[in-house]
């Protein structure tokens, strides 16, 4: 019985490294005429050589020297239809609601002094009328906005020039009131 089993486990064990063995990468075997015609190297064989079997086409004619027109411009015609220009209108009435946007302000004065404050923007505005400034008192300290810029861009543009008034000045990211003349 016990040489049975060790039979069985030996038996086993060797099939299944055999199949280990088998079941690697295989190499390229060379029959018996192609050891016979190249010598043998290390380097692969090159691949077979297909180019006789692929299929030859003739070259097209060019046409022998064809009037060349101009093209017509093509113009479109139903490109926008009823329910989209409905659409487009229902749209637009929107936009024109809407009052506010993300945007930055230019925080040029945080302080408890009144007369500093009200100074800073006495300056800004009389230097330039056309930004928009804000007030406000939260007891006990005073803040001082100006602006209401849409882009990141602007607001930097426009620090650079309040600096010179409000030298502590920086952007912040606020919601800001749109100005509806651009629409």
């Amino acid at each position: 019985m016990k040489h049975s089993l060790r039979n069985v486990l030996l038996l086993s064990t060797l099939f299944s490294l055999g199949a280990c063995a088998s079941s690697g990468p295989a190499a390229p075997s060379a029959s018996a005429a192609d050891t016979t015609r190249r010598p043998a190297t290390t380097s692969t064989a090159p691949a077979e050589d297909l180019s006789k079997y692929r299929p030859v086409f003739a070259a097209p004619k060019a046409p022998a020297a064809a009037p060349v027109t101009a093209a017509r411009p093509v113009t479109p015609t139903n490109q926008v239809n009823a329910q989209i220009e409905q659409r487009l209108r229902d749209q637009a009435y929107t936009n024109k609601n809407v009052k506010y946007a993300q945007g930055f302000r230019i925080l040029a004065y945080v302080g408890l002094e009144k007369e500093q404050a009200m100074s800073i923007r006495r300056s800004i505005i009389s230097r330039y009328p056309e930004e928009t400034d804000y007030l406000a008192y939260k007891q006990p300290i005073f803040r001082l906005w100006v602006g209401d810029y849409t882009t990141r861009l602007e607001a930097e543009q426009a620090l650079q020039r309040i600096k010179q008034l409000a030298p502590k000045a920086q952007l912040e990211s606020a919601q800001v009131v749109l100005n509806k003349t651009t629409f």
